[in-house]
């Protein structure tokens, strides 16, 4: 097991953290795309809550859910950059960087894909207006497939908030459709 190594010698516990990396890598990106809608951004995310998670491995708790542990990070992280980007959108009153990345890739879509991009567009977005307390735990629960044990675990609030925020999120998604 992974974890087991972690607390080995240097050598076992680069190769368990390059391990873990490789196996949370995909979940933790997708959670922290479905956090904050940009790809490039999210890849720089991803590489912060690893070395986050690196240089917290001594506090670690072998007892509970590793996958919740870094999911812990990563929801961080992007609270942390949702903040940063609050006080940059303040500070300079320009486009947002989106505006200028949509750029046609020449590419021939079909009538269906161009609908179903923008009905997954728009519930991203939809999903990214939720409050943070309503959209973690929808995130973590659907996208990074963590049991509603597990989200509240990363969370630090209870199973049944999980549930109620979940259900919560789900009326908001609905509401808003």
């Amino acid at each position: 097991m992974v974890t087991a190594h972690l607390a080995g010698p240097t050598a076992d516990r680069q190769a368990a953290f390059a391990a873990l990396m490789r196996r949370h890598k995909q979940p933790l990106y997708r959670l922290i795309l479905a956090q904050i809608g940009d790809p490039d951004e999210a890849l720089d995310l991803l590489q912060e809550s690893f070395v986050a998670a690196h240089a917290a491995l001594s506090r670690y708790d072998r007892d509970r859910s590793l996958r919740a542990w870094l999911a812990r990070i990563a929801i961080n992280k992007c609270r942390d950059w949702h903040r940063r980007r609050r006080v940059r959108h303040m500070l300079a009153r320009v486009l947002p960087i989106e505006a200028g990345e949509r750029v046609a890739d020449g590419a021939a879509d079909t009538e269906t894909n161009a609908i179903g991009r923008d009905d997954l567009a728009r519930t991203m977005a939809d999903i990214a207006r939720l409050p943070a307390p309503l959209r973690e735990p929808l995130l973590l629960c659907t996208i990074h497939e963590l049991s509603q044990a597990e989200a509240a675990q990363a969370l630090g609030i209870s199973a049944k908030a999980v549930e109620t925020r979940i259900r919560r999120a789900r009326a908001a998604l609905a509401a808003a459709a």
